[in-house]
């Protein structure tokens, strides 16, 4: 299907060949990726009523399809933006013998593409982000856009187009696990902090703050680094619990730092110390702060009465 598909080609009169070959699609904005259904992937159908009725109220609809087992197809989408270019892990991943038996590979309009792979049958693979990277993986619970779509880039229009074929051995199907590990190694378990639920609550937290996609992860890291507080673990342990998850996440290490420093401030305000504009010492008993009275280690704050899990999950 792909390899008939080009500029040429109406957006309606694809997204009706599509369904014709059993590739369920959904419209998404004209010129843009952003579904535009209720229910985004979930609403893909190849119901030719449904389709010519979506594309007759948006004729430039550009023309969504989901991965994983709904199309029979996963992608590695390989990202281009900034600083970060995933050509250049992608092409690691290539000398690793990771990325292997691709069938087509398809230009996107910001420079980057998309590799076709077989869905494996029978497994479910899920979509995941090495945003670090610069490169995706769309299996089960994602979709892409597909030929002969368009962005609008800066004011001009430009196409996915298909632009390499595998005339090579037959495909494969995709280890996109083994990927993923390469890419960016998903945070490795710690021990659970005293005082807390060693089975279930910094695990938790952890994986949570590791799943969250851009736009959620600065609040996200927040929001965790707040009920360690509140659960009295001290903030540089909370800070090597935490820094691993979200960095796997894509949050870069000083903003890591920035966000659980703010988060035990917010819950724990530094109270005026006595002396500290007299010249007089501390009290008794009262431990040093650090220069900036934050991330002492020596340092903790007191857990709840009687609570022995974070709260708030």
């Amino acid at each position: 299907m792909l390899l008939r598909m080009n500029a040429a080609w109406p957006l309606s009169a694809a997204a009706r060949e599509f369904a014709r070959a059993g590739v369920p699609v959904f419209p998404c904005a004209p010129w843009g990726k952003r579904p535009a259904t209720g229910h985004g992937f979930h609403d893909a159908t190849t119901d030719l009523d449904q389709i010519e009725a979506w594309w007759r109220q948006s004729p430039g609809a550009n023309i969504g399809v989901p991965t994983g087992a709904a199309s029979g197809a996963v992608v590695v989408d390989v990202d281009v933006h900034g600083p970060v270019d995933g050509r250049t892990r992608f092409d690691r991943a290539a000398r690793a013998g990771l990325v292997e038996g691709w069938e087509l590979l398809v230009r996107t309009p910001t420079g980057g593409m998309h590799a076709y792979y077989p869905a494996t049958p029978g497994t479910e693979q899920r979509s995941w982000q090495a945003a670090r990277a610069g490169i995706d993986f769309r299996g089960d619970g994602g979709y892409i856009v597909v030929p002969p779509s368009v962005r609008s880039i800066e004011g001009t229009t430009v196409a996915y187009e298909v632009e390499t074929i595998n005339t090579g051995p037959a495909s494969s199907t995709l280890d996109a696990g083994g990927l993923r590990d390469f890419l960016d190694p998903r945070p490795t378990p710690r021990p659970a902090p005293a005082g807390l639920d060693r089975g279930a609550d910094v695990s938790r937290l952890t994986a949570w703050v590791a799943a969250r996609d851009e736009g959620e992860r600065n609040r996200g890291l927040f929001w965790a680094a707040c009920r360690l507080a509140e659960n009295g673990l001290p903030a540089s342990e909370a800070l090597d619990v935490l820094t691993a998850a979200a960095g796997h996440a894509g949050l870069a290490e000083r903003e890591i730092t920035a966000t659980v420093r703010s988060a035990y401030r917010t819950v724990h305000p530094t109270p005026a110390r006595r002396g500290a504009h007299d010249g007089s010492s501390p009290a008794r008993g009262e431990p040093p702060l650090a220069a900036d009275g934050w991330f002492d280690r020596n340092t903790s704050t007191r857990p709840s009465a009687g609570s022995s899990r974070v709260r708030g999950l």
